[in-house]
């Protein structure tokens, strides 16, 4: 299994929106705190990046920013003009930007999108991002990027048959080469930490993929270490260097973070869902969700929109 998708996956929630806006100076963007994350694109002209905390950011023509944390920033046209509130929607649209007739050519064209997130179970591959990631354009660079970038501006600006869907589909594929360029870029060498240089480990990664592609599997740190062709011990300390915490407790996160999201999106009964995530009881399984959750397992689907089917909701 892809832990990057994976953890991508953990977060995702609802659908994701974009839109194109064509800017004439000055103008100036103010964008509310959300649980959300949001990106910017500048595909043609200048803008400036006015996040929360830090210096302002000048952008240019290619330029991508990724606002993963969800704090309030603004994108102008300069660093001290005024700034209108963009509010999104219920379902975290931002609103189409009123048309307005120019003879002249826009100064400067973006690419605003918004994802929803649930940071309830913030996957640590995306807590340690900073809180702007920042790639500037570069010949040659993240071309798989730049193609879907340009690909995602021809389907907001022609809105042919079918965009709604193709649109969605781009902007899930947005987000994973932004992050996939981002860990590329900060991987460094062997002396590297967090889950860029975990990624990056021919031991750790391959630990990671056994348990992501089989949560259920009763694994052992031996095991886990056999697949990356260490020791035991030096297997144990090179895992908790990088991922921040040990194998089996990692395993257990993740196993509980599937739970959770099957809970929310699938109708398997609650017997289904222990059982993909390797629990045989039933019970051992609800215990073990309200150890994590602070909830049944049964009480969290209903307080997700779905019905309990099973019998595991004990308090």
């Amino acid at each position: 299994m892809d832990v990057l998708s994976d953890a991508v996956a953990a977060m995702r929630t609802g659908r994701p929106h974009s839109s194109r806006r064509d800017t004439y100076a000055p103008w100036g963007m103010r964008f509310a705190a959300s649980a959300g994350a949001g990106f910017h694109v500048v595909l043609r002209g200048s803008a400036w990046l006015l996040p929360a905390a830090g210096e302002p950011v000048a952008l240019g023509p290619g330029d991508v920013v990724f606002l993963a944390h969800g704090h309030g920033h603004a994108l102008a046209s300069g660093p001290d003009v005024p700034l209108q509130d963009v509010r999104p929607g219920p379902d975290g649209r931002w609103p189409e930007p009123p048309h307005t007739a120019r003879a002249a050519e826009p100064d400067t064209v973006l690419l605003c999108g918004a994802y929803q997130l649930d940071r309830s179970r913030a996957h640590r591959l995306l807590s340690e991002l900073p809180e702007v990631v920042r790639l500037p354009a570069r010949v040659g660079a993240h071309r798989s990027l730049r193609a879907a970038v340009e690909l995602l501006g021809m389907e907001l600006e022609e809105r042919q048959p079918g965009a709604d869907a193709v649109v969605t589909s781009l902007l899930d594929t947005l987000l994973l080469y932004i992050l996939r360029a981002w860990w590329q870029r900060e991987r460094g060498g062997e002396e590297g930490r967090g889950w860029s240089a975990a990624l990056a480990d021919p031991a750790v990664s391959a630990a990671l993929r056994a348990v992501h592609g089989d949560p259920a599997h009763p694994w052992t740190v031996a095991e886990l270490a056999a697949r990356g062709g260490l020791s035991r011990a030096a297997f144990a300390r090179r895992f908790t260097a990088l991922v921040g915490e040990p194998p089996l407790a990692y395993l257990t996160w993740w196993r509980m973070t599937s739970a959770g999201r099957l809970l929310r999106d699938n109708t398997l009964t609650l017997r289904q869902v222990a059982e993909r995530i390797g629990y045989t009881s039933e019970f051992a399984f609800a215990k073990a969700f309200k150890r994590e959750y602070g909830t049944a397992p049964g009480q969290y689907r209903r307080a997700a929109g779905h019905p309990t089917t099973g019998t595991a909701d004990q308090p």
